[in-house]
């Protein structure tokens, strides 16, 4: 009896595509449990060294990682392009392993930050490779949500990070033992590296490169013996001269995917502008928010005077408490994905879906601000703070990680993801590298004008560009 073949564009979700995501979305939530095991790391650092962690260092600390990302994103995101995923796939979580035990290991703060920014190397490849290797084993009709799946994992990694850290301080209550927090990074990638032992190259990068039947069989490794690619059309000009002519010609977004296989960064960053403007400041915007208001939750949530307070508390129980109320804070970001998973779910424009989540996030900061000024219940300030967090995660989040990759064709998707999470992450080291300066400066209250602005700029970037591009598209 033969076997009915289904075609990889429009058969329906089977539990190899779960499977695929599941695998996939490991690489996000490790870059959320990095940013929140760092962030929890500084204030027990605070606790050993008198005078107090400067903030210079505190920033460093905080944001060391995501330089790492910022390069590891483009390097990966273009030796993909070039070599294919599966090798690197691999490769990202070795590397965050290794560095995360040295830190343990050797328990010193140049060790750390050393550690941490090759970490960072190895998550800014996850962030090239995931969101490809998810668009491109997804039904068309599915692909978007998919990827959005994806990208939900991100707010698990805050949730596990903070439980395990708060459950190892409230069991040790000493933080001399502050490195073996990185043992919850170790083990998440360990877990990723087990898992992506049996996968296999992407079939959508083999079709790009002329391997038919190679692409052909890894669809089949990933979906099942009865899947299909569709063949690619042949050129309509074999002719070297006419083609380059004709490519020359098309506006931004209809030039051939082949013209752009290998360019050089910058030429590709011209050709695309619009696009890399799209696709990349919201992302450095939105960075603020998750990595540089999500480093410091402990500390800010300590400088609004959210933390339960207890006469004679010792410093190691006030850090506790401060991580008790991130917790509780980062519940409600896997709510902000499942909204925004819905909104897109129901054929919403993604670009309308992350302007409105800046708004209404600058809305609740303000919120926020005026709470702490008001000296209102500490309820409302930890309201706004989740409502900030709820519409974080339901937009920029969540959509500044699946646009860039319908945003940009198959043959180049890699570099153009990369450099949306290279642009997207120097946002995130400028918001975490500042923030302690900020506090020092002008207090809790700097730092939420200043993140209020930065959403503004984000929902007003996201308005202007995705008009642009879509008129470019049409």
């Amino acid at each position: 009896m033969t076997m009915k073949s289904q075609n990889i564009e429009t058969m329906p979700l089977t539990w190899r595509h779960y499977y695929i995501v599941g695998v996939a979305s490991l690489g996000q939530l490790i870059g959320t449990a990095v940013a929140t095991v760092a962030g929890i790391i500084i204030p027990m650092l605070n606790i050993l060294l008198h005078p107090e962690l400067s903030s210079f260092m505190q920033g460093l600390i905080g944001c060391v990682d995501l330089i790492g990302i910022a390069i590891g994103s483009v390097i990966f995101g273009r030796l993909a392009d070039k070599y294919g995923y599966l090798l690197f796939f691999r490769l990202c979580p070795a590397l965050i392993l290794v560095a995360s035990v040295i830190s343990v290991f050797i328990p010193h703060i140049a060790v750390l930050t050393v550690c941490l920014f090759i970490v960072g190397i190895g998550i800014g490849g996850e962030y090239s490779l995931d969101s490809g290797y998810v668009s491109e084993l997804m039904p068309v009709k599915y692909r978007a949500l998919m990827v959005g799946v994806t990208k939900t994992a991100s707010s698990l990694g805050n949730i596990i990070a903070a439980a395990l850290a708060f459950w190892f301080i409230m069991g040790t209550r000493n933080a001399d033992l502050w490195s073996d927090l990185m043992w919850i990074v170790a083990g998440i990638a360990a877990l990723m590296l087990i898992l992506r032992i049996p996968f296999y190259q992407s079939p959508k990068w083999l079709l790009d490169h002329g391997e038919y039947q190679a692409a052909e069989k890894a669809a089949q490794q990933f979906l099942g013996k009865d899947v299909s690619i569709p063949k690619p059309d042949p050129a309509p000009d074999s002719n070297p001269s006419q083609a380059a002519s004709s490519s020359d010609s098309k506006p931004e977004g209809q030039k051939n995917a082949s013209d752009e296989s290998s360019p050089s960064i910058f030429r590709f960053i011209s050709r695309n502008i619009n696009r890399v403007i799209l696709s990349g400041v919201p992302w450095a915007c939105e960075g603020l928010g998750v990595y540089g208001i999500g480093v410091f939750l402990p500390i800010l949530v300590m400088a609004l005077g959210l933390k339960h307070d207890t006469p004679g508390m010792t410093q190691i129980m006030h850090v506790a408490s401060s991580v008790e109320v991130t917790l509780w804070i980062s519940f409600i970001m896997l709510p902000g994905f499942i909204l925004g998973l819905w909104l897109i779910n129901k054929k919403k424009s993604i670009t309308a879906i992350q302007s409105v989540g800046f708004w209404l996030c600058a809305v609740t900061l303000v919120l926020l601000l005026l709470s702490y000024h008001n000296n209102w219940n500490k309820w409302v300030s930890i309201g706004a703070f989740m409502g900030f967090e709820l519409f974080l995660n339901m937009g920029p989040h969540l959509i500044t990680y699946v646009l860039p990759p319908k945003t940009y064709p198959p043959a180049t998707r890699g570099l153009g993801v990369g450099i949306a999470a290279a642009i997207g992450k120097i946002g995130a080291v400028l918001g975490v590298f500042f923030i302690p300066i900020l506090l020092k400066a002008g207090g809790a209250t700097l730092v939420l004008i200043v993140s209020a602005a930065v959403m503004v700029i984000g929902a007003i970037v996201t308005n202007v560009y995705g008009r642009l591009v879509d008129q470019s598209e049409n």
